[in-house]
């Protein structure tokens, strides 16, 4: 696995990177050498944020941890990952079954009781061709976190959410 590690309004320091790639590669036995973990360190006034995302092919495994030291933050956000990977093991070895992305035989298991994922509510609702700030506006009178739309501007479903920030994020489709 590969490991790209970035800063936001800082510069890591050398230490910092070298730690980073050696919690890093003790995921190493889960995935092959084409899979990249994306690492990035943001400093928010007197605390560390670290975001890491390893993107698969079908599945992404994504942590994201604060605290006021950086080294921690990559610690607790190994332990994530970790985590994240031994809870869904054996949905993961149902939908990878013989390929060779994931190492399975090497994650341990988890030892929490197994939830099992159910849906317990249904909707159905007609996509109405809307701009960008045309779906904030329904999120926002609807009080939701999330607005699903047809983009009328590029014709794709999109969905419209608001960020622990305060700020609106955009996810767009492709095919």
């Amino acid at each position: 696995m590969k490991t790209v590690i970035t800063g936001k309004n800082y510069a890591p320091s050398e230490k910092l990177k070298e730690t980073i790639e050696k919690k890093f590669a003790k995921l190493d036995k889960y995935f092959s050498d084409e899979i990249t973990a994306n690492v990035m360190t943001i400093k928010e006034k007197s605390r560390y944020k670290v975001e890491a995302t390893i993107n698969t092919k079908g599945t992404i495994f994504r942590a994201e941890t604060i605290s006021g030291d950086p080294y921690d933050c990559v610690d607790r956000c190994i332990e994530k990952l970790s985590t994240q990977m031994s809870k869904f093991k054996t949905k993961l070895q149902k939908k990878y079954k013989g390929q060779k992305d994931f190492g399975f035989e090497e994650l341990p298991e988890f030892e929490e009781e197994q939830e099992e994922i159910s849906v317990v509510r249904s909707k159905k609702f007609q996509l109405e061709p809307m701009n960008v700030e045309e779906a904030i506006m329904q999120m926002e009178m609807l009080n939701h976190d999330f607005f699903v739309y047809l983009n009328m501007e590029t014709d794709s479903v999109n969905v419209v959410y608001k960020r622990k920030d305060g700020n609106y994020g955009l996810l767009e489709t492709t095919y």
